[in-house]
């Protein structure tokens, strides 16, 4: 049959779909954002693992975008003054002498209060003075760096505490002895000559590391009372007047310096000068 000249022409179209074609950029974008989360993750998870408790409340108080840097401070010489800005163990700087959390507002103070902020503060800068001569801060220091390497001090409400702990290679007392080394008189006649600069009383305690009952030759805490008592007889042999000892005391192995109470670290004498105004 033959087909009217006025038939509908029908066109059809084919839509063709090129594999392989471009897709865009976004996916990067977020792969990339990915790559920087897990990363982030990973080097928290490793701070984690490999700092202390004291770092990582650094780190943390860093990174804080409330906490002012300026001159009231923990009580020390880094960025923030001091270990932890929250610390509630260390002075502040602020130069009255209060701590961090209450310091007194020296402007409004009169009279007795006045003089008592002023009495505090030139307390806690006595204790710095003597701090830094004894260390040698900006000068030379009284003790040499074999007996330096055995001490560590810092400030606390109480006063200036010096502590004097055994090393590896270096004890400060004979064995499992009340006996003291050539280091430890050295150390304490060179503490009873900085002591003279000022008048505060001081408080000796001994301490040891915990030892299992095998091992145990004698009480720790019998060997803890005798090494303060030996220091404080040091103390008077370098001309240090004994009324000004106020406190001896043995704490045997009940005050761990380092969580290992085994470790030598633990082996100390803590010589506090206390603050005069307490």
């Amino acid at each position: 049959m033959r087909v009217q000249s006025n038939a509908p022409i029908i066109i059809k179209r084919k839509k063709m779909i090129a594999s392989g074609g471009h897709h865009g950029g976004a996916w990067k974008v977020a792969y990339a954002d990915f790559v920087t989360a897990m990363m982030a993750f990973f080097m928290l998870m490793w701070l984690l693992n490999a700092t202390t408790e004291k770092q990582r409340k650094g780190i943390a108080d860093y990174f804080s975008p409330t906490i002012p840097i300026n001159r009231v401070s923990g009580g020390g010489d880094g960025m923030f003054g001091g270990a932890s800005i929250f610390s509630q163990e260390i002075l502040a700087q602020n130069g009255y002498g209060g701590t961090a959390f209450n310091a007194p507002d020296v402007a409004r103070l009169t009279g007795a209060e006045a003089d008592q902020a002023a009495a505090a503060a030139a307390q806690v800068a006595a204790l710095r003075d003597i701090e830094e001569t004894l260390l040698g801060r900006g000068g030379e220091s009284m003790l040499s760096e074999k007996a330096l390497r055995h001490i560590v001090t810092r400030l606390t409400d109480e006063g200036l505490i010096i502590e004097i702990f055994d090393l590896p290679d270096a004890r400060l007392f004979v064995d499992d002895t009340a006996v003291p080394t050539e280091v430890a008189i050295e150390i304490t006649a060179t503490l009873a000559r900085v002591f003279a600069l000022v008048q505060n009383p001081v408080a000796i305690s001994g301490h040891t590391a915990a030892r299992s009952v095998v091992v145990r030759q004698r009480q720790v805490w019998t060997l803890s009372t005798d090494r303060a008592e030996k220091v404080r007889q040091l103390f008077e042999i370098a001309g240090f007047p004994a009324e000004r000892v106020a406190r001896l005391t043995g704490f045997a192995d009940r005050q761990p310096a380092v969580a290992n109470g085994t470790a030598i670290r633990n082996n100390r004498i803590e010589i506090v000068l206390l603050r005069s105004d307490m």
